[in-house]
């Protein structure tokens, strides 16, 4: 009898072990989800700002034509080509602000200081996302996780790489 209740409450602790678990597991997967989509929407304002930024009069029209390309390619790539567009964004961005800065009037000074404002979140975002893409890799190598199929057939989340050098 004792015996029984024994298995019995091992049974139940390790059945309630592998719910927590894949609770776990879900919240990790909606975290990467959300910053992802928060992510994704300081990046989609970042290349708006770069347009406004190509239009005005800090660009001259060579920086002003590689600049709107740049924000093009960054707002309407597939994730496949993501990585070089941000990156490719990035570049533009930080060749106009080497020399840009110093003839900017009122107006632009505000738009670069609103893209200085949105680059600081955009890290901050960045490092959210790795850190939770991070942590469900971390949860989804533990043996129990991979033996019982906690994760079912959500994909393994991913980093790309622009998150290494965006401005």
């Amino acid at each position: 009898m004792k015996t029984t209740l024994l298995i019995l409450l091992i049974i139940l602790i390790f059945l309630w072990y592998l719910s927590f678990s894949a609770t776990r597991l879900d919240r990790l997967h909606h975290r990467v989800e959300t910053s992802w989509a928060n992510l994704d929407g300081l990046l989609q304002r970042r290349a708006a700002i770069a347009l406004e930024i190509a239009h005005s009069e800090i660009a001259d029209p060579a920086s002003s034509l590689l600049l709107t390309a740049a924000s093009y390619q960054a707002r309407e790539a597939t994730m496949e080509y993501r990585s070089q567009a941000e990156s490719g964004l990035s570049g533009a961005l930080g060749l106009l602000l080497a020399d840009g800065q110093s003839n900017a009037k009122a107006a632009e000074k505000a738009l670069l200081t609103e893209l200085s404002a949105l680059t600081d979140k955009i890290r901050i975002a960045i490092a959210l996302h790795v850190d939770a893409v991070n942590s469900t890799h971390n949860l989804r190598s533990r043996k129990v996780i991979r033996v019982f199929r906690l994760a079912g057939t959500a994909p393994l989340p991913v980093t790309y790489e622009f998150e290494e050098d965006v401005l």
